[in-house]
């Protein structure tokens, strides 16, 4: 008789660890899915005083610092990030110096290979022309630089251009706008007068 008061009670002990074990399974899962998913969105590299070239032919196209660039190709679309700024230098195909731009921030989307500059954005060409705006897109692909967010143009006689559909060769030498205002200063000379 002792058994049978024995087999209840062993068999009620059973069921509360199993229902014990399947319970912490379950959130042992959610917390690895959980922390899986953080893990992804972590950089896999961290660089500290970035020194980039690109070339094209063995021909040097553009010189690119930055403090801190992180890399991030785990996730569906792998892309870089400059958190602490760039500074983008780039040449023709004689090395000389085109322009230089740089900004706050930076992300490089990989596949498209298209580099977002971004917070205080400034290019200079050669010519003194300066450029200020919020974002500057560089896209290797068709290089070009572009933006829809406003542009400010100081050019060197002091007129200034401010414009959207912004679009320029890599040099900056090239540019025009969609809808700009500006103030141009003109030689009375140059409108017959």
């Amino acid at each position: 008789m002792k058994k049978a008061g024995l087999l209840p009670g062993l068999f009620l002990t059973v069921i509360i660890a199993a229902t014990m074990v399947v319970t912490g399974c379950e959130n042992d899962l959610k917390d690895l899915k959980k922390i899986s998913a953080n893990e992804a969105t972590k950089p896999v590299q961290r660089y500290t005083n970035v020194d980039v070239i690109w070339s094209d032919s063995a021909k040097v196209k553009a010189h690119m610092t930055s403090p801190l660039m992180l890399d991030y190709t785990k996730v569906a679309k792998p892309y870089t990030e400059m958190p602490k700024g760039v500074k983008v230098i780039f040449y023709d195909a004689n090395l000389q110096q085109t322009c230089t731009i740089t900004s706050e921030y930076a992300i490089r989307h990989v596949a498209e290979k298209v580099i977002e500059l971004r917070k205080n954005v400034v290019g200079t060409n050669v010519k003194g022309e300066t450029f200020h705006s919020d974002e500057l897109i560089w896209d290797e692909n068709t290089r070009q630089i572009h933006s829809d967010k406003p542009v400010h143009v100081q050019m060197t006689d002091g007129s200034i251009l401010d414009g959207l559909n912004f679009v320029s060769d890599e040099g900056l030498n090239h540019w025009k706008f969609g809808p700009s205002t500006g103030i141009i200063h003109v030689d009375s000379k140059q409108i017959g007068q």
